[in-house]
């Protein structure tokens, strides 16, 4: 079992920055692919990017590849996202996530955050 919480959303102008930490309980988080997804009002929940359980491999979406850096620090059980040059359509609840065999869909991550809410605006 893992327990993840976000911390570090708020509101933002466009251009602007802010940092996500998801911190994990349980002695098994550095075992998972870890993830951040973002659900905007009304739209399906997608994924920003995903990392390795080691930390060595990163996949982005096209939106964010450029601006955002997903990280890890397995001893501290922490998960960051490094979000700049945040855009107005950046806008939406940030969710991390792990398991076992994440790939690119919600489906496939048992472990899931209640959520932080980013704002941007323009």
């Amino acid at each position: 079992q893992v327990q993840l919480v976000e911390s570090g959303g708020g509101l933002v102008q466009a251009g602007g920055s802010l940092r996500l930490s998801c911190a994990a309980s349980g002695r098994t988080f550095g075992s998972y692919v870890a993830a951040w997804f973002r659900q905007a009002p009304g739209k399906e929940r997608v994924i920003v990017a995903r990392i390795a359980a080691s930390g060595g491999t990163a996949y982005y979406a096209d939106s964010v590849k450029g601006r955002f850096t997903i990280s890890r620090d397995n001893a501290k059980n922490t998960l960051y996202l490094q979000m700049n040059n945040l855009k107005p359509e950046d806008t939406a609840i940030y969710y991390c996530a792990a398991g076992a065999y994440g790939v690119y869909t919600s489906g496939s991550y048992a472990y899931w955050g209640q959520g932080t809410q980013v704002t941007v605006s323009s």
